[in-house]
């Protein structure tokens, strides 16, 4: 007897064509067929069902979200701390998506690591399905400019179009899944092979900060190409280290042979404040000139607003950054701002 996944026949949606993504990932499911009906009769027969049927219940697996009354989130479900009513996509992979993603990594992941993967992916790939396809807008108010190419709309363009008198639904069903399946997984190789290594390096970076200066306030990291920001607030919120006040980071510039300093933002949120620009004489200056108005060797610039300069050498960097700490203090309103 063939076993069967169920979804719905007719239009598809993003929603249901990664469900069954995910469920075809792992071993108890990988060699199910996929049956596209809306005959309870035969949906009676399926296995599992994504989006269909009218039923959400974990304990027969079936994961519809469609019924008068359905309100559940990964909040009430007690799996994440997100508000957003959930799709189909999203009841699946709060059941299994620690497990999907194990599978995609070839198993072995640490729960730690496991449970960071988990939230993230569902903050970055799956909220904006659940979203979409229950019609809950992004933000209020009429957008500035037109972004059409969500992963739901580039999924929902593998649907027969009206000038296709013939096609193949189920094949069509089939491409769609490999599609947001593909984008899935290349979202999680990356957190596993790109991202998480520079977690990593940014929390050891945070660990040895008081290497670089005694304040604590300076972070250093070898490699420029390394992605920080992100890491470095989810780091200093899970380590409560807020009140140290960390100020500047310090990393190799590759390309130029040099180093930088740059000002850490006020917040993750934050794209151009920051929680102490360089100083204002320094703004502007390049090679010779800053480096007689800063009196540090191999000066080589600092941008108009501040937020970051260089030096040739990491010597010179920290040198930059440790001054810029004593004339911030110095300067009552920059020293407010931080403490604020």
């Amino acid at each position: 007897m063939t076993s069967l996944i169920g979804t719905h026949s007719g239009k598809f949606h993003c929603d249901e064509a990664f469900a069954c993504f995910m469920l075809k990932q792992l071993p108890q499911f990988k060699d199910h067929s996929i049956l596209r009906t809306r005959d309870p009769a035969q949906l009676e027969k399926c296995d599992i069902v994504v989006d269909v049927g009218g039923v959400f219940d974990h304990s027969k697996q079936r994961y519809d979200h469609h019924q008068r009354g359905f309100t559940d989130t990964m909040r009430t479900l007690e799996k994440l701390n997100f508000d957003t009513k959930l799709s189909s996509a999203g009841l699946v992979y709060a059941h299994y998506g620690k497990d999907v993603i194990n599978q995609i990594l070839g198993g072995n992941v640490s729960p730690s690591m496991l449970d960071l993967f988990y939230h993230r992916l569902y903050e970055q790939f799956v909220e904006s399905i659940d979203a979409i396809d229950n019609g809950i807008a992004q933000y209020d108010g009429v957008p500035k400019y037109h972004s059409p190419g969500n992963l739901s709309a580039r999924t929902g363009q593998f649907n027969a179009h009206w000038n296709e008198p013939e096609n193949d639904a189920d094949e069509r069903f089939q491409q769609a899944m490999q599609f947001i399946g593909g984008e899935f997984v290349r979202s999680v190789k990356y957190l596993a092979n790109v991202w998480w290594p520079a977690r990593e390096i940014i929390e050891n970076a945070v660990e040895k900060r008081f290497e670089n200066d005694a304040s604590g306030r300076i972070i250093l990291i070898e490699n420029g190409g390394c992605p920080w920001k992100e890491h470095f607030f989810d780091i200093e919120a899970e380590k409560n280290i807020a009140d140290d006040k960390i100020t500047y980071i310090l990393f190799s510039d590759s390309t130029n042979a040099s180093w930088r300093v740059q000002a850490i933002p006020v917040d993750k949120n934050a794209a151009f404040e920051n929680r102490m620009p360089l100083p204002a004489a320094w703004r502007g200056l390049r090679d010779a000139e800053l480096s007689k108005e800063s009196g540090i060797p191999g000066g080589v610039f600092v941008h108009i607003s501040g937020f970051i300069g260089g030096n040739l050498t990491r010597e010179g960097a920290l040198a930059m950054a440790r001054k810029a700490l004593e004339i911030g203090e110095e300067n009552p309103a920059k020293k407010a701002k931080l403490d604020n």
